[in-house]
């Protein structure tokens, strides 16, 4: 039977978008499935409430940090920390990549304001803490690091995952075969 894993591909937005589309690239290639904002569709559903309704369809978290913090909530906390934050609580196989240098990043992409780069500082410090994390300094070096933590994770740590729906036991199989178990249990 041939298993997908969904993941969740996570990250700041603008200043990651060839990140997140080679991240997305590996997960298809290695023939799972990928989810992220990008993929989410209009909905009358709040953004924190959608967020989490997918992370918990998925099977891994896949976090790309760089030198940004993100768009923050009302009580000024980046929604990428709180998918993050959400993701660990659930339990989720967290695969997180941080950037090794943010002061190397271009100012373009990365956050000026003191206390959003504090922000940033204190979430790259819970990432790295209690977790094998890779650093990146380039696209080019993050991409065979996603590729390499995928396949790991997908062999080391296997999760729940989707099948086809006509490559599983049919539910008039299963009833027979629970039949079967009752009337072996009884004699």
């Amino acid at each position: 039977m041939a298993k997908k894993y969904q993941v969740f591909v996570s990250s700041t937005f603008r200043d990651l978008v060839k990140e997140r589309q080679d991240a997305i690239r590996n997960i298809l290639d290695l023939q799972h499935i990928p989810a992220g904002m990008e993929l989410f569709p209009a909905s009358d559903i709040d953004q924190l409430s959608y967020i989490k309704k997918v992370i918990d369809e998925c099977d891994y978290y896949l976090l790309i940090v760089g030198g940004r913090y993100g768009s923050m909530d009302a009580e000024g906390v980046s929604y990428t920390e709180r998918e993050y934050d959400y993701a660990v609580e659930t339990g989720k196989v967290v695969l997180a990549f941080v950037h090794d240098d943010p002061a190397s990043i271009a100012v373009g992409k990365s956050d000026v304001d003191p206390v959003v780069a504090e922000a940033l500082r204190a979430f790259r410090t819970k990432v790295m803490n209690g977790r094998l994390v890779r650093t990146w300094r380039t696209r080019e070096a993050l991409e065979p690091l996603v590729l390499k933590a995928l396949m790991h994770a997908f062999s080391d740590a296997p999760q729940v995952g989707w099948v086809r729906a006509d490559t599983i036991a049919s539910e008039a199989a299963l009833t027979q075969a629970n039949e079967a178990l009752r009337d072996n249990a009884a004699l």
